[in-house]
């Protein structure tokens, strides 16, 4: 029993789990950001390469 005890009184190994959530919640925001912003910028650049387009003789 006195190992559990001592588990979980420690308390050296808590900041590391708050940088590793805070870490997870940066990199959740940032996928969500990407998805968010892949979807337009690929119709924008899809205008883009049309208007581009040299017209066929």
């Amino acid at each position: 029993m006195s190992i559990w005890r001592r588990l979980v009184s420690e308390e050296a190994g808590q900041g590391m789990v708050e940088y590793g959530l805070i870490l997870a919640l940066v990199a959740v925001a940032a996928i969500g950001a990407w998805q968010a912003l892949g979807g337009g910028l690929d119709g924008m650049l899809e205008k883009v390469n049309e208007k581009l387009q040299l017209p066929s003789e």
